[in-house]
């Protein structure tokens, strides 16, 4: 008999199917000489201090820092997970061969292998490695078993990941906790958490520290198109002042004009971080929420796996495009012209050197049914206009740029214009997110220009402030975890980086929510920042080692190393427990502090009256005539040339008395707001001052 052990119970279902074991049984199933059986989730853990000796259950200082010299696993203790491994254990000794049908990937593999290992296993045991849960990909990887020491050094970097937390985690956190925590509460750190939290109270004191300016800038109308003097800012409104009566003293003069054709590279194919990035800055969903979406996603094998850190596919993928693009019935009108000639095969896309275990996230050949929550349906819309988007043309556009100068002042402007859509057709009708002054000033259409042309021109001043650095959102966060802290735009330097990173694209989630949890940030709209206690927190924490984001993103990478056999797995344990030793005698040598563990209650807020700003009429320019100024009567508000200009708004129209600011927004704006309370047929509505500046209710 052969031994199937899935990590969940509806995974087991799907493989039980495909097997044929389809007798149900306490605990597992059977047939055609197959059991298949499962756990959930984590069903072991490491041991906890007080595995090791009593007198660890107490958190004193004289205990650390605690290191045990072989470090063992024990079950979670839960009645439910006791059960099923008890019908494991038995099913380990009955069985003639193992089959590790574990989610596929590094946490995967360490669930099964400490079940296995508690289990006393001496079995033949191979390994089901599978990227999607659909028939043909269950059927396709039982054809090919993989042995199951290929993914021993899987499991190694698994297990000194494991080692690496509990060291650091268990250690640092009662170390802090006593020496700082003045019996008030627990200070929790982590390998992952820690640095994170320091990069979002980095950003929160760069923010604090911010001290906004004015500035000016020059600019100047010619033809039609607003050119930017390509000078500093200038600090004063005098300086800005001077500059624009010298602009006014002279003509504007073209020097150069040029047009480029570029083109704008396809997206890539989504990761899980980049994935989660998107929904957020989309959906405004949170990188848990969006792991969740996508893990039920791949459960309904309507995607693949979603725990990568890649954003390609593998080469031997490319013959099996084409069926997953004819399945996507709904996107029909974005598939049609793909299926209709050769797809194209871009190291862009197939990059065997650049997948590991898994390759990026696509959709399966299994289209969406009807049954998918609201949430879902947006992922998988995510996943499937990428997947579909990368196999389009890339998109032209045409760049140009305009310099001139005014006297010695030179100025410049740019317009940029999509020739053909390309891959953009896939997001024809996305919304545009909110555009910077520069993606506007790009949006310009610039007609022919010839150098050496001059001609008149309107110069202005456009005054504005420096803005601070911008909040973390989950989704620049994420890219700074992904990056170690680097603000990286270049996918491909970023895909460099991700070795780097810290923690995994499948914790990431996990850790975000770990420091809502604790109280040490909280959520001001997308917006993730630090509270005190954070701050406090991380303002404790002398040694860079615990919080400096590229130190982490070091073991990270010795981590992946292991996982390759590049590195040794007790190496980095070593390196940990002599990192672990020197932090501890350094903190418990040090001063103490007391952090403050209740949050500050922002102090309530005084209640300032409106202010009420009346408009001096005599002061307002009449908007018909533009020549003179208004005056207020005794039943309306007219021009004060009313016999030669005419312009004249009374104080009640249909039956309706208009108060002063109605009246403003009338007379200035050319409509109110809705307003009730008319005489006639029509009670209600907004009242529009006309072209021929009569006024009607709409």
């Amino acid at each position: 008999m052969k031994l199937c052990i899935a990590e969940k119970p509806s995974v087991a279902r799907d493989i039980a199917k495909v097997l044929g074991a389809t007798t149900p049984k306490s605990g597992y199933m059977e047939g055609n000489g197959y059991c298949v059986t499962w756990t959930f989730g984590h069903l072991c853990t490491l041991k906890e201090p007080h595995d090791y000796a009593t007198h660890y259950k107490s958190w004193d200082l004289i205990f650390l820092p605690i290191i045990p010299k072989n470090f063992g696993i024990k079950l979670i203790d839960n009645n439910g997970v006791e059960k099923q491994f008890q019908t494991i254990e038995k099913l380990v000794q009955e069985c003639d061969e193992v089959i590790n049908c574990g989610d596929a990937g590094q946490e995967g593999e360490l669930i099964q292998r400490w079940v296995l290992q508690k289990a006393k296993c001496d079995k033949p045991m191979k390994r089901l490695w599978i990227s999607s849960l659909t028939e043909d990909a269950i059927k396709e990887g039982f054809e090919n078993l993989r042995p199951a020491d290929d993914y021993k050094n899987l499991y190694l970097a698994g297990n000194a990941r494991a080692i690496g937390d509990w060291l650091l985690g268990i250690n640092a956190t009662r170390l802090f906790t006593k020496k700082f925590g003045g019996n008030k509460g627990v200070l929790s750190i982590g390998r992952v958490q820690t640095p994170t939290l320091a990069m979002l109270v980095q950003r929160q004191k760069e923010i604090d520290a911010f001290t906004q300016e004015e500035y000016w800038e020059l600019k100047t109308k010619y033809r039609d198109v607003l050119f930017s003097a390509s000078i500093d800012r200038l600090k004063t409104l005098e300086k800005a002042e001077k500059g624009l009566a010298y602009l006014k003293q002279n003509q504007f003069e073209i020097v150069s004009f040029e047009i480029k054709e570029g083109k704008e590279k396809n997206p890539r194919l989504f990761d899980l971080t980049g994935l989660q990035v998107e929904a957020n800055k989309k959906f405004g969903f949170s990188a848990e929420h969006t792991l969740n979406y996508i893990q039920s996603l791949y459960e309904k094998k309507h995607t693949t796996y979603p725990r990568v850190d890649t954003t390609y596919l593998s080469e031997n993928l490319y013959p099996k495009i084409g069926g997953v693009l004819k399945s996507m019935t709904i996107y029909s009108e974005f598939t049609a012209p793909l299926l209709s000639q050769p797809i194209p095969k871009t190291k862009a896309v197939f990059d065997d050197t650049k997948v590991t275990d898994h390759h990026a996230i696509i959709p399966t050949e299994i289209p969406p049914s009807s049954n998918l929550s609201r949430e879902e349906k947006l992922v998988y819309d995510l996943v499937a206009r990428r997947f579909i988007a990368v196999f389009y043309p890339e998109c032209k556009i045409s760049n140009t740029l305009v310099e001139g100068q005014v006297g010695t002042i030179p100025f410049k402007a740019s317009g940029k214009q999509i020739l053909e859509p390309g891959w953009r057709t896939v997001y024809a009708k996305d919304k545009k997110e909110g555009k910077n002054d520069k993606e506007k000033d790009e949006e310009q259409t610039i007609p022919e220009f010839v150098a050496g042309e001059k001609g008149e021109h309107e110069p202005l001043i456009h005054q504005g402030k420096t803005s601070p650095p911008k909040p973390y959102t989950e989704a620049t966060l994420l890219r700074a975890m992904e990056t170690a802290g680097k603000q990286v735009e270049d996918e491909e330097l970023r895909e460099m980086l991700k070795n780097n990173g810290i923690g995994r694209p499948s914790t990431r989630a996990n850790i975000i929510e770990t420091l809502f949890r604790r109280k040490y940030i909280e959520r001001k709209k997308k917006n993730l920042v630090a509270t005190s206690i954070g701050i406090d927190l991380i303002d404790t924490i002398e040694d860079e080692v615990l919080k400096s984001p590229e130190l982490t993103g070091e073991w990270e990478s010795k981590l992946r190393k292991i996982e390759k056999g590049e590195y040794e797995a007790n190496q980095f344990k070593e390196e940990l427990i002599e990192m672990v030793t020197d932090l501890t005698q350094k903190v418990i040598r040090g001063k103490g502090k007391i952090i403050n563990f209740e949050e500050e209650k922002p102090a309530p807020k005084e209640k300032t009256p409106r202010v009420k700003t009346e408009i001096i009429w005599a002061e307002t320019q009449c908007p018909k005539c533009k020549s003179n100024n208004l005056m207020k009567g005794k039943t309306a508000i007219g021009c004060s040339d009313f016999k030669a200009c005419g312009f004249k708004v009374s104080f009640e129209i249909l039956g309706k008395k208009l108060s002063e600011k109605q009246l403003q927004d009338l007379i200035l704006k050319s409509k109110t707001s809705k307003l009730k309370g008319f005489t006639g047929k029509q009670e209600e509505g907004i009242l529009l001052m006309n072209d021929d500046f009569s006024v009607a209710l709409k």
